[in-house]
């Protein structure tokens, strides 16, 4: 979710050479029911535990920007993708 959130509308934004946001509470994520469906797997491996919301993060705006390449045929290399496309 914060993945998608950060592709569709967030931004850093700079003012007098310093970055306004501070953390996240200046960031606007989705909300539930702007999310699309989803389902979550925990796979059984006998690795050592780790973090389970991170590394979903990092493909969540290349993955919705072929996305919309694929129905609309227009590729889009910058973000946030709202510059570009307007979501629903």
């Amino acid at each position: 979710v914060y993945g998608l959130s950060a592709a569709m509308g967030q931004e850093i934004t700079f003012a007098g050479g310093m970055v306004e946001q501070s953390n996240f509470h200046d960031y606007d994520a989705m909300r539930i029911l702007q999310c699309p469906a989803f389902e979550v797997a925990i796979l059984e491996n006998f690795h050592k535990m780790g973090g389970v919301g991170e590394v979903g993060t990092p493909p969540a705006a290349p993955a919705l920007a072929n996305a919309i390449f694929a129905l609309t045929g227009k590729r889009i290399r910058t973000l946030p993708l709202s510059k570009e496309v307007t979501f629903a």
